[in-house]
C-alpha cells in the first residue's frame, strides 16, 4: 500500500550505474560549454557507423584536451561509434594528469531535456551507495535524496532504509563488485517501475514507484538559521547548475539581504555540476563587489584551439549580491565539476571558503558537449579550468576544512543535520567543533522549498 506517513523532505542522487548514466550530463555542466568563436563542428557525412567513426576521429583529434596523449586505434574493429569513442580516451600515461574518467556519451534527447528544458526521466530517488560500500553506514542502505518533483517524492524520503528493490536485497546491491550495483534505480523508459521494500520509524513498508519525466528543482531548499551565539546565516541548497536555477537563486539572495544575514552556507553536497555561467552566478551572489572584476574561471583548451584558449568568465555583481568575505560550503564526494569550480573561483577572488563535510570528487576539467548529429551527444573533455590566481588541477578533490560525516536519518538543513550544525558552530568561534551545539530557525522564518521556474537554452558548458 502507498506510504503516506511523512511529509516530503529535500533529498539526493544515485550511485553505481546511475552515476554512469548521469555523469556525462553533470560533467558537461561542470566545465562549462559557452560556445567559442570557432566552435562549429560539421556533422558526419551520414549516420552509418563508418562515417560516424571517421567523424569522431577528426573531432577528437581537433578538440579533445588530451588528443596528443590519447590512443589512436584503427576504428574498423569497433562495432559502434560509442565503442570507438571510449577507445579514444586518454589512459593516464602522463604524470601530469590521471586517466580520463569523465568523458562519456548520452542520447541527445536526454541531454537537451536536462540542460535545456530542466527535466529528466527517472524515479527520482538516490541512495547513500558510496557510504554503504565504504562501510560507513553499518551495512545499511539509506535514501539520501529524493527529487522534489519526482515520482518518488510522495513515496520515499531521506532517511528511509532500503531493504530490497525488485526482490534484490540491499546487502546484495552493496556487495556487488567494487562500487556496488544500484542500477535498479535507473529507469530506461517512462512507465518502468520498481517495488521498494523499506523501513522507517513506523516499521517495514512496500511502495511501487513508476518512472516519468519530471521538472528538476535546482534550488530546492533555503532558510535562515541562527547559530548558537546568535549569528543569522543564510542556508541554500543548490542541486543543479542549470539555467532554471537563476530566478530562484535571485529570490533566495534577495530574502537573505532583507533578513540581514552575516554568513551564507552553500549546500553543494549533491551538486554534480552544470553550466560554468550558473556556477559563476552562485559565486557572484556571495562575493559581489569583493571580487573586484576578477576572473571566476578561465578555461584552457588544447594547443590546437588557440582561438578558444583563456576563455574567461569574470565575476558578476548581481543586485542581490551580499559581498561577503567568507562562505561556508557543505560538500562531499558528489560535489563535482561546476560546484568545485565555485569553491575554486571564490578562493581565487580572496573569499575564504570554509568547507564542511568530505573531500570533493576532483574534476577540474569540463566539456563543450557535441551533438554527433545521429542521436548521440559526446561529452569529451575539452578544457581545464583555473581561477583568477591560475590555480587548478585539483584532481584529488578539495579536502574539508572540517571533516564531518553525514547522518542520512536527518533532513538536510535541519537542526539535526551535522554538516549545517558544524558550519554554524564554526561561524561562532572559528574552530571545527568537537561537539555540536544546536541551531535554530530564525523567528517566524520557515524553510523554503523552491520549485523550478521557467528559462531554457544551453548557455555554456558545465563544470562538473
Amino acid at each position: 500500500m502507498p506510504k503516506t506517513t511523512k511529509t516530503p523532505q529535500s533529498l539526493t542522487s544515485l550511485r553505481g550505474r546511475l552515476a554512469a548514466v548521469l555523469l556525462p550530463l553533470a560533467l558537461a555542466a561542470c566545465g562549462g560549454s559557452d560556445p567559442v568563436d570557432d566552435g562549429y563542428v560539421p556533422p558526419p557525412l551520414s549516420c552509418s557507423a563508418t562515417d560516424q567513426k571517421t567523424w569522431l576521429a577528426g573531432y577528437m583529434d581537433d578538440w579533445y584536451f588530451w588528443y596528443a596523449l590519447s590512443p589512436r586505434p584503427n576504428p574498423a574493429p569497433y562495432a559502434t561509434p560509442t565503442d570507438y569513442f571510449n577507445a579514444l580516451l586518454y589512459q593516464g600515461t602522463s604524470p601530469s594528469f590521471p586517466a580520463d574518467r569523465w568523458s562519456g556519451t548520452s542520447t541527445t534527447a536526454s541531454f537537451n531535456s536536462f540542460f535545456r528544458d530542466g527535466e529528466t526521466l527517472g524515479y527520482g530517488v538516490s541512495v547513500a551507495g558510496i557510504e554503504a560500500v565504504r562501510g560507513d553506514t553499518g551495512g545499511r542502505l539509506y535514501v539520501r535524496y529524493v527529487d522534489p518533483n519526482s515520482p518518488a517524492s510522495t513515496r520515499l524520503f531521506r532517511g528511509d532504509e532500503i531493504v530490497s528493490i525488485n526482490g534484490r536485497s540491499a546487502a546484495s546491491m552493496i556487495a556487488a563488485g567494487t562500487d556496488g550495483d544500484f542500477s535498479s534505480l535507473v529507469a530506461a523508459n517512462r512507465g518502468d517501475s520498481i517495488t521498494v521494500v523499506g523501513r522507517d520509524a513506523a516499521g517495514t513498508f512496500t511502495v511501487d514507484v513508476v518512472a516519468d519525466t519530471y521538472a528538476l528543482a535546482p534550488v530546492p531548499q533555503s532558510s535562515v538559521v541562527i547559530s548558537p551565539l546568535g549569528r543569522k546565516m543564510g542556508y541554500v541548497v543548490v542541486k543543479d547548475m542549470i539555467n532554471q536555477a537563476n530566478t530562484p537563486l535571485d529570490n533566495v539572495f534577495a530574502d537573505f539581504r532583507v533578513q540581514g544575514v552575516s554568513d551564507v552556507i552553500l549546500d553543494l553536497r549533491y551538486n554534480g555540476g552544470g553550466f560554468v555561467s550558473v556556477g559563476r552566478t552562485v559565486a557572484s551572489y556571495v562575493a559581489g563587489t569583493r571580487a573586484g572584476g576578477r576572473s571566476y574561471a578561465k578555461l584552457l583548451y588544447n594547443d590546437k584551439r588557440a582561438a578558444a584558449n583563456n576563455v574567461s568568465y569574470p565575476f558578476a555583481n548581481p543586485g542581490n549580491a551580499l559581498g561577503l568575505p567568507r562562505a561556508f560550503v557543505l560538500m562531499g564526494p558528489r560535489t563535482c565539476s561546476a560546484s568545485e569550480q565555485v569553491i575554486n573561483g571564490l578562493r581565487g577572488a580572496g573569499v575564504q571558503v570554509i568547507a564542511i563535510g568530505d573531500t570533493t570528487c576532483g574534476k577540474p576539467v569540463g566539456f563543450n558537449a557535441q551533438d554527433g548529429g545521429c542521436g548521440t551527444t559526446y561529452s569529451a573533455v575539452t578544457f581545464e579550468s583555473v581561477n583568477d590566481r591560475n590555480e587548478g588541477r585539483y584532481f584529488d578533490g578539495f579536502a574539508a576544512t572540517c571533516p564531518v560525516a553525514e547522518d542520512f536519518t536527518q533532513p538536510m538543513g535541519s537542526a539535526g543535520d551535522p554538516l549545517l550544525v558544524s558550519a554554524a558552530n564554526y561561524a561562532d568561534d572559528g574552530f571545527c567543533p568537537a561537539g555540536l551545539r544546536a541551531v535554530q530557525r530564525a523567528p517566524g522564518v520557515k524553510a523554503k522549498r523552491l520549485r523550478t521556474e521557467g528559462g531554457s537554452g544551453l548557455e555554456g558548458m558545465l563544470a562538473k
